[in-house]
């Protein structure tokens, strides 16, 4: 019960204090303003009738000026017009009722000083200033004033006063005591006006200091600023707190108060109404008023007063005009509550300043007085308030809708947020954070540690301590049901003495990462790595080597399933697939966790072995060729087995994967020619590893560009065997220096260039040099009627070597007609169509060509018809031991027979004997090259010779060679100077 009273008792009491109370204050205001006496009750001043008269240039006495007053009619005000000459005037006293004294009060704000005659005798009443009071004359309100005693006071006054500013000189009858009575009044509204506005801006500027907010700095100095244009216009500027301002402050206080009125009136109107001005337009022309605020304050300060008020009074009447403008257009489009109140208080200003502006530039009375004066400064500044007030209403309310906003957002948020104190206890949890921790039996938790555990909160805690991540990663608590927690992605800080963030639920996003990550490193059919994270396995390996003060042993296995691709031609690459599977699976299962298989084929593995010595990695090689051969492959109803060759190698610590899986293969291609249980194993100091380092080596220098510095070649002479003695043929051959100085054979020399990609650059060298000698020896060369020149196929088939090639021939035809291109057989077959438009092309520069190793490859007698070749080389296969074999006895034959009906000449290569000689003479070949002839030599040993039959040494084939042509003499000088090659130089 004592309940519902009290609620009771708090709602009568807020009723009374919030609508009782102001109500009746109210109505008693009105009765007090409509029947209630006056608290300062005074009778109405007598005007007085004045004779006024300006000083001239030169000052008067006041005999002199009373002269001058005698025939100036009686008036009762005089403007001034802003002169600021002293002006005389003279009044009479007539009598009165009242004994007591009499005063005659000048009200002009805008007097300086005032001094007053007896205008009978002349004689001096007294005199005053803003500062000090001499005899009668004092200072009273906003003006002089002059008492006179009721028993002897002047029925004549003669006075000289001296204005600045819009002055009006009036002059007005009071018995003391009344006067006095209505300064009391007057004093007592200046104080009305300085209380009321000063704790105006003084709650301004609390608002201000609370808010933050510049706007509410401005309006308070706007309202000072105010209160100084109020007592302007009722005369109580003179005055500041109380306190008098000295006099020489007056003439530069006025205008400066007035421009600063006007640039901070402009200030607060664009600063209110900015958002309503950019809806309503025209903002240039508030743009204007700006740009003349900065003249105005100069002004203020360096002309004179008199000249400074028309200036101010135009400006302030266009800046009215403006504001109106604007504030009609701003009701009329947004109908701003803000724009109501101001608009308000601009017309009360624009009333009251107007009605000073055309009382004194006109002369007319004033429209208001000054209680009115200081109800106007009040009720304007009081609207002013009400239109911040208004404003802050409004963003109040905006405030308090995006607070609601925001907790609808925040209650709406798909993405969890929360709020923790430092000891990590949720201080906030939105729904959606509540769904992503809750689950099947688990109850909310207030605690972080309820969801995570103490790991997470000490991550979570260094993180916005430090401010070193933005984000953060972490597991949540396996929930019941599932095998394993949720993964949350967190990013947080510390504000406010408390952790504020979001919480997302990343769990898929995750587990896709992570699956993208595998397949990114492993083969999706085996599951085994694919070469990329083979290649990362392998880094880690060599990382591990150099950081270990012991170098760890590291083994690498290159295994391929021999003709694994019947298995997929036969049965589909589904059936080979499930074979792959198998064999990766008995694989894994013999490795370890320093072991790494990888797939770089379809039927290609490698597998990277840390820390296995060379005889370990030999065993398990072994282990799995056993496992892989031994047992059949089940898929369905089929069986198959499977054999497999390896090829093991020891890794270097600097060897890169791309060098080391070469190597490895070429291990692996030994092995499977091999009779060693398809096992070849290379250690680190192997021969066979060394030639295949070397072979590497040769590869990176071919690649490097700068290995034709280290090329040259040989020629080896082609003897006919129709005219032995009249010819001077050859063929040359490539050659290069290894860095011990030892001769690199070209068969190395052409497959590390192919393998390099420079097999273009060393092809265009031998063709630049081979012409290049043939046109310095020219004359030498007379009974040359050939030079042959081997052509690789990637050169033959590269587009832009074959341009190359067209642009050295046009450039040597003088000497190409003696070059003759060998082309190997199987090399033309590849592209007969591009084979042989190149033919044509170099045909066309008289160069011959030749097919060579014919009858080693696929040959096909059809493709000779499409072939323009000229010369047919028989493949020494063929040549060697021609007599031990009679089948190669009829396959020349047969060629020879062929050539001679297509019109071609044959080459016999790998000649090594007479023997061999004798027979290919009776067969019918035309040319024969070999040992048997001369080895390969430099080529100034062709120069000075008379045919390629001058280099036979051997007695027999030399009288042989005699029965063919006429008789010649060797050349025993020559066989001392001729470098003697091995038996597997001869024709490469």
């Amino acid at each position: 019960m004592s309940k519902y009273l009290g609620l009771y008792l708090d709602r009568v009491l807020h009723a009374f204090a919030a609508y009782g109370m102001p109500a009746l204050i109210a109505v008693v205001t009105v009765i007090a303003f409509s029947t209630w006496q006056s608290f300062f009750p005074y009778s109405p001043a007598k005007p007085l009738a004045l004779r006024v008269v300006e000083e001239p240039d030169q000052a008067l006495t006041p005999a002199q000026a009373q002269q001058l007053l005698a025939g100036r009619p009686a008036i009762q005000r005089h403007e001034t017009h802003r002169s600021e000459k002293p002006f005389w005037f003279q009044f009479g006293i007539g009598a009165t009722e009242n004994n007591g004294p009499i005063m005659a009060e000048f009200p002009s704000r805008h007097a300086i000083d005032t001094a007053c005659w007896n205008a009978q005798t002349l004689v001096p009443l007294g005199n005053a200033d803003r500062q000090r009071a001499v005899g009668d004359v004092g200072v009273i309100k906003a003006g002089f004033a002059l008492t006179l005693e009721a028993a002897a006071f002047p029925r004549q006054v003669l006075c000289r006063a001296n204005f600045v500013g819009p002055a009006r000189l009036t002059a007005f009858e009071w018995p003391a005591a009344q006067l006095r009575i209505a300064a009391e009044e007057y004093h007592r509204n200046a104080g009305l006006l300085d209380g009321g506005l000063l704790v105006l801006a003084i709650f301004m500027l609390v608002t201000a200091v609370i808010n933050r907010n510049s706007m509410y700095v401005i309006f308070a100095t706007w309202l000072v600023v105010n209160l100084r244009v109020a007592g302007l216009s009722a005369g109580w500027d003179l005055q500041w707190l109380g306190m008098a301002l000295p006099p020489a402050w007056i003439g530069y206080a006025r205008p400066l108060t007035l421009a600063a009125y006007y640039v901070l009136t402009l200030t607060v109107f664009r600063t209110l109404l900015k958002d309503d001005i950019a809806k309503v337009g025209y903002a240039v022309f508030l743009r204007f008023f700006q740009w003349t605020c900065v003249p105005l304050l100069v002004m203020s300060i360096i002309i004179p007063y008199k000249t400074f008020l028309p200036i101010i009074w135009v400006a302030a009447g266009l800046n009215i005009g403006a504001f109106l403008f604007f504030l009609v257009r701003i009701l009329l489009v947004t109908r701003s509550p803000v724009a109501i109140w101001y608009g308000a208080s601009i017309c009360i200003t624009l009333f009251a300043s107007m009605s000073e502006v055309i009382a004194a530039a006109f002369g007319f009375t004033s429209l208001i007085g000054s209680v009115n004066s200081v109800t106007a400064a009040l009720s304007s500044s009081l609207l002013a308030a009400l239109a911040i007030a208004e404003q802050m209403r409004q963003e109040h309310r905006q405030k308090v809708d995006a607070q609601a906003e925001l907790e609808h957002t925040y209650e709406a948020m798909p993405i969890g947020l929360f709020t923790l104190d430092l000891d990590g206890n949720f201080l906030s949890k939105n729904p959606a954070l509540l769904a992503m921790m809750g689950g099947p039996g688990r109850a909310p938790s207030t605690s972080w540690s309820g969801y995570f555990d103490e790991a997470a909160w000490q991550q979570l805690h260094t993180m916005v301590q430090t401010q070193s991540d933005s984000e953060l990663e972490i597991n949540g608590h396996t929930t019941p049901g599932t095998e394993s927690g949720k993964r949350f992605l967190i990013r947080a800080t510390l504000a406010r003495g408390k952790i504020e963030g979001s919480l997302q639920d990343i769990t898929e996003k995750s587990k896709a990462i992570e699956d993208l990550r595998f397949m990114a490193d492993n083969d999706p059919l085996t599951k085994v790595c694919n070469r990329r994270g083979l290649e990362k396995f392998y880094d880690g390996a060599l990382r591990e080597l150099k950081e270990v003060k012991f170098a760890r042993p590291l083994a690498l296995a290159y295994l391929d399933l021999d003709r694994f691709k019947l298995i997929n031609d036969l049965y589909g690459h589904g059936v080979g697939d499930e074979v792959l599977k198998q064999v990766c699976a008995r694989m894994s299962g013999m490795l370890t966790a320093k072991h790494c298989i990888g797939r770089v084929g379809g039927d290609e593995f490698v597998i990277v072995m840390l820390g296995a010595t060379m005889e370990q990695a030999a065993q398990t090689c072994r282990s799995i060729i056993s496992s892989i051969s031994e047992m059949p492959y089940l898929i369905g109803d089929k069986a198959f087995h499977v054999r497999v060759s390896v090829g093991l190698i020891e890794v270097a610590s600097q060897s890169l994967l791309k060098d080391s899986l070469s190597s490895a293969d070429w291990a692996c291609r030994e092995a499977k020619t091999s009779f060693n249980g398809g096992l070849v194993v290379y250690e680190k100091h192997a021969a066979a590893f060394i030639e295949r380092e070397a072979e590497l080596d040769l590869v990176e220098r071919l690649a490097s560009g700068s290995v034709v510095d280290c090329l040259f070649i040989e020629m080896q002479p082609i003897m006919s065997l129709k005219a032995p003695s009249e010819s001077l043929n050859f063929e040359v051959l490539l050659r290069m220096r290894d860095h011990d100085g030892s001769v690199i054979p070209a068969g190395r020399i052409i497959g590390a260039a192919e393998s390099s990609g420079q097999i273009g650059v060393i092809d265009r060298w031998v063709m630049t040099t081979t012409l290049a000698w043939m046109t310095a020896n020219y004359d030498q060369l007379g009974r040359t009627q050939f030079v042959c020149m081997n052509l690789s196929g990637a050169s033959l088939n590269d587009e832009r070597f074959a341009e190359d090639a067209f642009d050295i021939l046009e450039q040597n035809q003088h000497v190409a007609i003696r070059l003759c291109l060998e082309i190997t057989e199987s090399v033309a077959l590849q592209d007969l169509e591009n084979t042989r438009r190149f033919i044509d092309r170099v045909r066309s520069y008289g160069v011959k060509v030749a097919l060579d190793d014919f009858g080693a490859g696929y040959t096909s007698f059809s493709y000779l018809k499409e072939l323009p070749a000229d010369v047919l080389k028989i493949d020494g296969n063929f040549i060697v031991n021609i007599n031990a074999h009679p089948a190669n006895v009829a396959i020349v034959e047969a060629i020879v027979s062929l050539a001679m009906n297509l019109g071609m000449k044959t080459i016999a290569e790998w000649a090594e004997d007479c023997a061999t000689v004798q027979t290919l003479a009776e067969i019918g070949v035309d040319y024969v090259q070999g040992y048997a002839v001369a080895r390969p030599g430099a080529p100034s040993l062709m120069l000075g010779v008379k045919s390629s039959a001058s280099f036979i040494i051997d007695p027999e084939l030399l009288a042989f060679v005699e029965t063919l042509d006429k008789p010649i003499s060797p050349r025993p000088q020559l066989v001392n100077v001729i470098n003697f090659k091995k038996r597997d130089d001869h024709g490469a």
